[in-house]
């Protein structure tokens, strides 16, 4: 069992610590891409910024010879409409990403570029066009010898005299690669430390929360060891999950004493009461091999009956507490109600017609016989059946004229082996199992069996089942 709770605290330090490991790889992944999206939007803008700077100063009429491209780390290409460099980065030495390779500007495929800022007749011209800037992609610049990646970014520009230029510029992703590769560090070494961290916590929290279920099931194995079912289980004091099932087990123990004892009580009882027709029994066997002439074939017979009787009120509750479900037929209580007053003495039946329930009808005529059976015991003169529906109830009623019964044994009569007259005999007063069954299979048709006072002075029992 300790294995199995180091299985539990094992899969649970597994589960937690996997869970909050997707948690980080996704989080962290979107924290990284995020950094790289806006790094990138950075070194983009950059780049056009750089951009813009150059084809703002070719538009107002600036000579390449002229134009400001010695910043070391932002590479810059001006070409022509022909795709010939007619500028660019001092210190060039290499570029791939912008679609031109050359490196060396050659100005003189600009004949126009000559550097006046006057038309032929004196007037002063317009400043050029700048065009909306488009991101090229990213690539590779060698400056002065060191090679790098860049973003580079395009501007269209017209200059004031018509030419058609377009301006490449680059802005440097050491910051981008810099910044990612130390968050993917950071990340590669606290991850595991933080999930470290997550395992000792989740492994040492699940051990205490499952010590008082050791505690429970050490207390298990010693009940069972011992087989005291009058021992209980420690409930702790959490008011959890735990301390409920402490005391639902405790509950349950309870019941199995219970029901333990209640069937101790009952073999006890069974035994007690099979005694005596058996040992009276085989006294008249023993007497008539003896004596044939002294055969008492009457008392004989009387007690084979009785004990048979037994036998079958035994088997009875035996099924009942087996949890046998009664038959689902349909049964006409008025009609089994006559039928079980039929050739008794005293015993009258009113009500109506017809009165149906669902259930076994075995059990629930051997119900009104044993109700009956008792009210014939105790009656004075009369038995009276009465059967009426109430509602969706189905109500069989039989009253007698006898003494009744004290309201401190109205429910005690029930219960097994009980007999309230300790002066009567076991002949005349049976086993004390009638009522018992009878309650028993009440209960089981989802129905009740209760005492009152009848309006003639006796006992009045009340069967109640819900109607078909």
């Amino acid at each position: 069992m300790s294995r199995l709770f180091a299985s539990v605290r094992a899969r649970a330090t597994l589960a937690a610590t996997l869970v909050v490991a997707v948690a980080l790889v996704a989080a962290g992944t979107a924290v990284l891409l995020s950094l790289r999206s806006n790094l990138l939007g950075e070194a983009g803008t950059q780049a056009e910024r750089s951009a813009r700077d150059v084809a703002t100063a070719l538009a107002v009429g600036t000579r390449y010879t002229e134009l400001n491209l010695d910043d070391d780390d932002r590479p810059v290409q001006v070409v022509d409409e022909e795709g010939t460099l007619v500028a660019a980065s001092e210190d060039l030495e290499r570029i791939t990403g912008t679609g031109v390779d050359a490196v060396t500007p050659r100005p003189s495929a600009s004949p126009r570029d000559d550097g006046d800022d006057d038309d032929d007749s004196g007037e002063a011209l317009e400043a050029g066009e700048i065009g909306e800037p488009a991101t090229v992609g990213d690539g590779t610049a060698t400056i002065d010898g060191d090679t790098e990646d860049y973003r580079f970014v395009t501007v269209p520009v017209e200059t004031r005299r018509g030419d058609q230029l377009t301006v490449y510029a680059g802005a440097p992703l050491s910051a981008e690669h810099g910044a990612v590769n130390t968050a993917l560090t950071v990340m590669l070494i606290g991850f595991p430390l933080l999930l470290a961290v997550v395992a000792w916590v989740t492994w040492l929290v699940t051990r205490r929360a499952l010590r008082p279920v050791e505690g429970i099931r050490r207390e298990m194995a010693a009940i069972t060891a011992s087989e005291d079912l009058a021992r209980r289980v420690p409930v702790p004091g959490t008011h959890d999950e735990v301390a409920r099932f402490a005391s639902t087990t405790n509950e349950t123990l309870a019941a199995l004493e219970s029901s333990v004892e209640r069937q101790r009580r009952f073999v006890a009882d069974a035994s007690h009461e099979l005694r005596s027709p058996i040992a009276s029994l085989r006294t008249q066997l023993e007497v008539a091999a003896a004596h044939p002439e002294l055969l008492d074939l009457d008392g004989a017979v009387e007690d084979t009956v009785r004990l048979q009787r037994l036998a079958a009120d035994l088997l009875l509750l035996a099924r009942l507490d087996a949890g046998e479900r009664p038959a689902d037929a349909r049964v006409d209580l008025a009609a089994l109600a006559r039928e079980a007053a039929e050739g008794r003495t005293g015993v009258s039946v009113r009500g109506d017609a017809a009165v149906h329930v669902a259930g076994s009808r075995g059990q629930l005529g051997r119900v009104l016989a044993n109700l009956l059976d008792n009210a014939q015991r105790h009656a004075r003169s009369a038995v009276e059946v009465s059967v009426r529906r109430d509602g969706e109830a189905a109500v069989v009623a039989v009253a007698d004229d006898g003494e009744g019964v004290p309201a401190a044994d109205r429910e005690r009569i029930f219960e097994r082996f009980v007999r309230l007259d300790a002066a009567r005999s076991r002949d005349d007063g049976g086993a004390g199992l009638g009522l018992a069954i009878a309650r028993d299979v009440a209960v089981r048709h989802g129905g009740t069996l209760t005492v009152h006072d009848a309006p003639a002075g006796g006992a009045l029992f009340e069967l109640r089942l819900p109607g078909a």
